[in-house]
């Protein structure tokens, strides 16, 4: 794999040229035609697309309206709750609500399903698309039914990518998706395009999950591809099949790529068909020369069985380079968990270790990733005849729809791996989250699912309870399962692979599927849930701000997760106030109380009473910065809490992430750096100031206060930097905080304190 280290140009599809000197050149000599960086730009799939979806009639400035828009259990409710209290009356384009994450109602006695029938009464108020649980998981239910060639998608997860499928969707933040349904833009500076550029063809027993893997390892920590546009181009996408695509196309997230985007031919075309959507394809390609902001060589020939260690998707080995240096690599991944897990619990894997072989206690085949039919197809052929044994590994196998699983019925797929004594369940994203196929403590999963983030197996540090997962592909999974649990790469294995086709039945959904066809039914009365909660009254931002740190995070990376976990807590995101209790739970435990205690200052204003009777300490740190700045009073400033982090969110979309800060009196992130755009935008749409600071010595710790003078004049006048203050020990301590680029809409919104008071005007 080669990562070029500037710009390149595509000629023709099959020839890279390096942006260089002599470029230009080349390309005339090539194609006989003079052509300028500039002219090549706009000869991406990525360009054509994004100008098509364009309203603002300036390519570098980027309002795009989307097609279609997708949704599940965990975010469905926020969003038309957020929509609702802006003044929704109802879905302008098609909005799918499916039900793959709260889809089994152990957990807060009736409130998932509650959730369910929420969405359902939703989607015949307002118009929209109803599937109902264990049909299909988000992202295969948009592959089969909405995906198509020259359109754009915007789902409220983070993993929503049909690039294989000549597709542009993206993944974002429940504020997004209201802007949407609102019938405004979304609105980013134009995106870079970044190549991947194939050749040759995998070997067999390499999958999807190997390619991505590898892929992953080589661009995350580098930051190559973050937030641009990743586009697959080359003889090598030819040779792979179009479930072989999308299992790659969707593990690009973990890249944290803005999108993705293929080149399209008759194997699409194929998937279309099979699908009764013909219509909604269309050759893909650049053009004769396109140019790229970067490059990534890959040589499918060179990719072998991959394995992604705990507790990232970006901690990459081969399965043959970690049985041949086992040790060493078991004690790297104890000294990363040391900073994963904050030394909460003792960990380690060398236990795993037996007869110089690493075993597992569990295998999954899940989700948008691994439940495709081809990983299971291939799976069933390497388990044939085969058992995985009466020890402690285990198998389940989710197919991603209700189709698929009748087709792998039907073929004989399900009987081949159940004879094994695999388990075969219906389409969950659980094991992808932690809230389902949780491990016993200390145990070791192995999963095709997206993400091995702590805490993703479902275990709680808070509770002395550890396990872990490392991520693989599925035929590798298999070939463990067929030796009993011992890491074995499928490429180790004779097999010979079937591949039965795939017949698609349309009848499942059109018997279980609501589909209102667009229309609206006004006179529909939604039903609620008692966890179903509007979200609290906002404040407009202040003229002057203090506020305290109430959490200091040093982790060169921080998840969603560990803003706002995943698993158990996903029930209550229909309620923002129950929801907030678990911020940062896993990660700062006492950030909540601190949150809170603070919070009652901004709450005392807002009564019109004194923040320093509700908050006394707050009286000394008042009374120092008038001593500086005599006009602040409690007419004119406002107070709440903030937290620093080096680089915070990476992972999930999940806008809870930024608002159970908001509720809980949140009015700031300070932070060297933003691992995602996502994370970001819903830190300002929900009325957050994303500020930046440079590295090295923080100038505060947990428990200090800052103020901030007239920050609203300065985002009003669109100020890329303000003046800060430490108050400690009777004295202002000066430092800077940066801003950001902000657009007209997101300073409005943070004036006015947040996405709904902005639509409410």
């Amino acid at each position: 794999m080669k990562l070029h280290e500037g710009g390149a140009f595509l000629v023709n599809g099959s020839k890279v040229v390096e942006d260089n000197n002599d470029a230009l050149n080349v390309i005339k000599a090539e194609t006989g035609k003079e052509i300028s960086k500039e002219e090549a730009k706009e000869n991406t799939m990525a360009y054509a697309i994004l100008k098509n979806h364009n309203t603002s009639g300036n390519m570098d400035k980027l309002q795009i309206k989307f097609d279609k828009l997708t949704s599940h259990d965990i975010t469905y409710v926020g969003i038309i709750q957020t929509a609702r209290a802006s003044g929704l009356e109802k879905f302008p384009i098609p909005y799918v609500l499916t039900n793959c994450h709260n889809s089994l109602c152990a957990v807060g006695g009736t409130i998932n399903e509650d959730d369910h029938m929420f969405g359902l009464t939703c989607a015949k108020k307002y118009g929209g698309i109803y599937v109902p649980p264990h049909q299909a998981v988000i992202h295969q239910f948009a592959r089969e039914m909405l995906a198509g060639c020259g359109k754009m998608i915007l789902g409220s997860d983070s993993h929503t990518r049909y690039g294989a499928l000549g597709t542009m969707a993206m993944g974002e933040g429940g504020p997004e998706l209201v802007k949407q349904l609102l019938s405004k833009t979304y609105d980013i500076n134009m995106p870079g395009v970044v190549g991947i550029y194939m050749t040759g063809a995998p070997m067999p027993g390499v999958g999807p999950q190997d390619i991505a893997l590898a892929i992953i390892g080589e661009v995350f920590d580098k930051g190559y591809v973050k937030n641009k546009v990743m586009e697959f181009v080359g003889p090598g996408v030819d040779n792979l099949s179009v479930d072989y695509r999308i299992g790659v196309d969707v593990m690009t997230t973990e890249t944290t790529c803005l999108s993705s985007i293929w080149k399209t031919d008759s194997k699409v075309k194929d998937f279309y068909d099979i699908h009764g959507r013909v219509g909604e394809y269309q050759e893909m390609n650049p053009g004769d020369v396109a140019y790229y902001d970067g490059m990534i060589e890959i040589d499918l020939s060179a990719i072998k069985p991959m394995i992604a260690m705990p507790f990232h998707p970006s901690n990459t080995y081969t399965i043959e380079e970690l049985n041949n240096n086992l040790m060493d690599i078991l004690d790297d991944c104890e000294k990363r968990a040391k900073v994963s897990l904050d030394g909460q619990v003792d960990y380690t894997l060398k236990d795993k270790v037996r007869n110089g072989k690493l075993y597992v206690d569990q295998g999954i085949i899940a989700g948008c990733a691994g439940g495709g039919y081809e990983n299971i197809t291939d799976a069933a052929d390497i388990l044939r005849g085969a058992s995985i044994g009466p020890d402690e590994f285990t198998l389940s196998v989710y197919p991603a729809s209700t189709p698929i699983y009748m087709e792998l019925v039907k073929n004989g797929c399900v009987a081949d791996l159940m004879a094994t004594g695999a388990i075969v369940k219906t389409a969950f994203c659980g094991p992808c989250f932690g809230a389902g196929d949780t491990p016993s403590n200390n145990g070791f999963s192995i999963r095709h699912s997206t993400r091995n983030f702590p805490n993703r197996e479902g275990s709680k540090l808070q509770s002395g309870q550890i396990s872990s997962v490392a991520l693989m592909d599925a035929r590798s999974i298999a070939a463990t399962a067929a030796n009993k649990g011992y890491l074995t790469a499928a490429t180790d294995i004779d097999v010979n692979y079937s591949k039965p086709k795939y017949f698609f039945d349309k009848s499942i959904y059109e018997n279980r599927v609501f589909d209102s066809k667009g229309k609206a039914d006004p006179n529909q009365e939604i039903q609620f849930g008692p966890n179903i909660k509007d979200w609290p009254k906002m404040s407009p931002l202040p003229k002057n701000l203090f506020l305290k740190v109430v959490s200091e995070i040093h982790d060169p990376v921080t998840t969603t997760d560990e803003l706002i976990p995943s698993g158990e807590t996903s029930s209550y995101r229909s309620n923002p106030l129950g929801l907030a209790e678990f911020t940062l739970s896993r990660k700062d435990p006492e950030y909540v109380g601190r949150a809170k205690e603070i919070q009652k200052a901004q709450k005392a204003l807002e009564a019109g009473e004194c923040a320093g009777e509700a908050v006394p300490e707050l009286r000394e740190i008042v009374h120092t910065v008038k001593e500086t700045y005599p006009d602040v009073n409690h007419d004119n400033f406002g107070v709440g809490s903030t937290i620093f982090a080096v680089k915070p969110g990476d992972g999930s979309a999940r806008e809870q992430a930024a608002s159970c800060q908001k509720v809980l009196g949140g009015w700031a992130n300070i932070a060297n750096d933003y691992a995602t755009k996502r994370y970001r935008s819903n830190l300002i749409n929900w009325g957050m100031i994303p500020f930046i600071i440079d590295e090295g010595e923080l100038p505060f710790t947990v428990d200090d206060y800052i103020f901030i003078p007239d920050i609203r004049e300065a985002i009003e006048n669109a100020s890329s930097e303000v003046d800060a203050y430490v108050v400690k020990d009777g004295k202002l301590n000066k430092f800077l905080l940066r801003i950001g680029e902000l657009t007209d809409d997101e300073r409005d919104i943070i004036l006015k304190g947040c996405l709904i008071n902005y639509y409410k005007g």
